[in-house]
């Protein structure tokens, strides 16, 4: 599988990004399509997953337990596949725009895809 990152949709875009995907609901503001690849809104955490969570750092494992859950429903599984086909073709950056740069839902959603990965090996 091919290298998966993370980075903050409004620092610039690099050659080893790769594929350049937004993991989040809503279009982050002042930020131009053509410096995201794709778009997977299906894949991002609820509207009310993200208001329960905002800005409370300390619930970090509640929320990547809860986004996990939410990762199982068909919309989520589509765009997973996508996701799926991307990974297999090159490298990978997950695009966000929170400004916690440590716990958003983009580095959530890869540290899920690696216990995936992990258990299927």
């Amino acid at each position: 599988m091919a290298q998966l990152s993370t980075k903050r949709v409004y620092d610039p875009p690099a050659p080893e990004d790769g594929t350049r995907i937004l993991v989040d609901r809503l279009w982050p503001r002042g930020v131009s399509k053509d410096r995201i690849g794709l778009w997977l809104k299906d894949i991002a955490p609820s509207d009310a997953l993200r208001r329960e969570f905002h800005g409370k750092p300390d619930r970090w494992e509640e929320f990547r337990a809860a986004y996990a859950a939410e990762l199982g429903d068909a919309a989520a599984e589509a765009a997973l596949a996508v996701l799926d086909t991307k990974m297999e073709a090159g490298p990978v950056t997950l695009l966000y725009a929170a400004k916690d740069e440590e716990r958003n839902n983009a580095e959530a959603l890869r540290l899920w895809l690696e216990e995936q990965r992990n258990h299927r090996a």
